[in-house]
């Protein structure tokens, strides 16, 4: 099933700016033309009874069916997957559009509803797959090659074969999921309605946080001290959810004997544990000569004795602090795109100009950025929230590049192009690399090359260090939850121990702090999501030093690797460039890149 799509970039945009030019909005017509297409009545129809006649056709027959019939059993199920994705996708994009909507927020309610009640029937197919021999379904892979290339949705679905429930409890727990949902739509509705009062200007979420990237510094300090205020104001409701969610995530995981609380995140990343360890203990092992180098340069530029939290995302004293026109910021990408392949390019196209892109920061409108793959047979939708930064170019360039993944892995069909979080980053890392070293390239004094290369360690330290720092705070949060209900002060003392540790000696903490844990969508939408920046970033990392060594056919081959979608792990998707993540020594490739710029940053000052 398709989950909704959700804000996931841990970025300062939103407010408000002039002269950006003609923003683009989302056409959703290419998922239905409105919550009252007759196609959108068919589809609903379609796919009640299609769940019925699929249970009533192969619910506990599966282990009798041969080759082809269990073939034919997978693409009737991948119909439904694609029905019921194309369905929730339109009833999600339409609210994060305008979260403060009562009208929309009862549409998606409505929607997931039935597509949950439809839905449930079909409970029995993943159960059954894992009832089914070893040997047997290797026969079968052997005698049909279409079942085959199916052969990596068995492996992961049968992942989760020593922690399956009885058939009666995992339709209990299906049922169960709206609940879940909608403690994830009152989070949602909270932070989007939330009001802050900066310096006489009443601003949602996005325009506050916007104000954290500010030259003035009393301005990021009134944002940073209102941000406090409205979010300490609003922590018992924030404390309220996290606890709620984790309790429930920490019983599902009891009854399934789940051995920590991450496990279901790497089964579902199709990543080894060992794998995710190795790069947490080396993203820690290098805090020191990562971000607590580089922001004890940034104290210095900043001419500041200590550093507060509102000055970590400041722009440098020579910053030019101009505004990107949208035209400006697309040429930027698409030409940084084209100069690595033009196929890219021409991928990236029609984000532009067929209404693929929602870039403006209106009023309720979700926070963050995302691209959501909707289903095969459209197309992705990226979402903004457009200011004219420098950095919403990188995030332009970012989303894009997941958008081109989706679109490239889309031929793989809808139950093989789902990528896993750990590689889902990828491409929107990759394309950011690129954007920023044809922006580097450009720069023409060394002033100019210094606050490219600091803007790019700043967002390299947020995607690897704080994500993992982020991580290390759930970790804590839900082993913490095991013992007994969370106060809003047990969870910001948690907050407040993975900061320090991770931002450095540089800096101090202003009180109020600790409740920033309240605003990340990731903890309440994705627990765990986060560590996959980490490992992406670390991933595009290492594959750009192997570009950049100038490695025969090496276009060739990343797009190919986009194109296998979630058909292969990524020992296979790796290989063919001389690279392994499973090697300790891989992430320090990684790290290193971003520790060499950190040399060059510091050569540059003397």
């Amino acid at each position: 099933m398709h989950e909704l799509p959700f804000p996931v970039r841990d970025a300062n945009a939103g407010g408000g700016a002039d002269n950006l030019g003609n923003l683009p909005e989302w056409n959703l017509d290419d998922l239905y033309k409105g919550q009252d297409a007759p196609e959108l009545t068919r589809d609903l129809e379609w796919l009640e009874q299609e769940c019925a006649a699929f249970a009533a056709d192969y619910e506990g027959k599966l282990a009798d069916l041969d080759a082809q019939g269990l073939l034919n059993c997978v693409q009737r199920n991948e119909k439904i997957n694609a029905i019921a994705g194309r369905i929730m996708s339109f009833a999600g994009l339409r609210y994060y559009q305008l979260t403060t909507d009562a009208e929309r927020a009862k549409f998606l309610s409505d929607m997931q509803e039935k597509v949950t009640l439809f839905t449930t029937p079909l409970v029995f197919f993943t159960l059954e797959i894992n009832r089914i021999d070893d040997d047997v379904l290797a026969t079968h892979f052997k005698a049909n090659a279409d079942l085959a290339r199916y052969e990596p949705v068995f492996r992961r679905i049968r992942a989760m074969k020593p922690y399956q429930l009885s058939d009666e409890l995992e339709k209990f727990l299906h049922d169960l999921g709206v609940v879940g949902d909608a403690w994830e739509r009152l989070f949602d509705e909270t932070i989007a309605g939330l009001t802050f009062t900066v310096n006489g200007d009443e601003l949602n979420i996005e325009g506050t946080l916007n104000l954290l990237t500010e030259q003035d510094r009393s301005k990021r300090e009134a944002a940073a001290r209102e941000l406090a205020r409205v979010f300490q104001d609003n922590v018992k409701t924030f404390a309220r959810v996290h606890n709620t969610q984790a309790k429930e995530k920490e019983i599902i995981d009891r009854w399934r004997k789940m051995p920590t609380p991450q496990t279901a995140r790497h089964l579902a990343n199709d990543v080894e544990p060992e794998v995710v360890e190795a790069l947490r203990e080396a993203v820690v092992a290098a805090y020191p000569k990562l971000s607590h180098r580089y922001y004890e340069l940034k104290r210095k530029w900043l001419g500041l004795d200590v550093m507060q939290v509102w000055d970590r995302n400041a722009p440098l004293p020579m910053e030019d602090t101009r505004t990107v026109s949208w035209e400006d910021a697309e040429k930027t990408v698409m030409e940084a795109y084209a100069a690595f392949d033009p196929r890219m390019a021409d991928i990236a196209a029609p984000f532009f100009s067929k209404g693929w892109i929602d870039a403006a920061v209106k009023p309720g409108k979700a926070p963050g950025a995302f691209a959501h793959p909707t289903v095969t047979d459209v197309h992705p939708y990226v979402m903004l929230n457009y200011l004219g930064k420098p950095r919403d170019v990188m995030t332009l360039a970012h989303e894009l590049g997941h958008g081109v993944h989706q679109v490239l892995a889309a031929d793989q069909g809808e139950m093989l192009s789902s990528t896993p979080l750990t590689l889902a980053e990828t491409a929107s890392v990759f394309g950011e690399m690129l954007t920023f070293r044809k922006m580097l390239d450009q720069a023409e004094t060394p002033e100019q090359r210094r606050v490219l290369l600091a803007g790019k360690v700043e967002d390299m330290i947020n995607t690897v260090i704080r994500q993992i720092a982020f991580y290390d705070f759930e970790c804590k949060l839900h082993t913490a939850r095991r013992e007994g209900e969370l106060t809003p002060d047990d969870i910001n003392a948690l907050w407040m121990s993975v900061q320090a540790e991770s931002l450095g000696p540089a800096f101090e903490f202003m009180d109020g702090y600790e409740t920033f844990w309240a605003y990340i969508p990731h903890f309440v939408h994705s627990p765990f999501y986060v560590y996959a920046y980490a490992f992406g970033d670390g991933l595009v990392n290492a594959l750009y030093s192997v570009y950049e060594s100038g490695a025969d056919g090496f276009e060739e081959k990343y797009l190919e690797m986009l194109r296998a979608g979630g058909s292969k792990h990524h020992k296979e998707l790796l290989a063919p460039f001389g690279l392994d993540a499973s090697d300790p020594k891989f992430w320090d490739k990684g790290l290193s890149m971003i520790s060499g710029m950190i040399d060059e940053l510091e050569a540059l000052e003397g």
